[in-house]
């Protein structure tokens, strides 16, 4: 069942959410709410992913890596340079 929310929103903003949902063809009511969904998931993801970091276990998974054996990466799956050093400093930060 939908609510009725009354929303204040500075004029300025108000102006840019009716362009903005002219342009995308939807209501503003539609508009806000997608927006609102979006910030929603986006703050929920970040939670997802915070939580799975701390149960990580990083010896486990460098372990993985740097197994022997398996196909070597395909043209295009290397690490690069800058990849490899930011991978390589986050070790040394844990």
């Amino acid at each position: 069942m939908k609510e009725i929310y009354p929303l204040r929103l500075p004029r300025s903003l108000k102006k840019e959410v009716e362009r903005l949902s002219r342009q995308d063809g939807t209501s503003i009511n539609q508009f806000v709410a997608l927006a609102v969904a979006e910030k929603v998931c986006a703050l929920e993801t970040a939670d997802f992913f915070t939580e799975r970091r701390a149960r990580a276990d990083f010896k486990a998974f460098d372990k993985i890596m740097k197994r022997r054996g398996g196909e070597t990466p395909r043209e295009g799956d290397e690490l690069s340079r800058e990849k490899s050093e930011i991978r390589r400093k986050s070790r040394t930060h844990r």
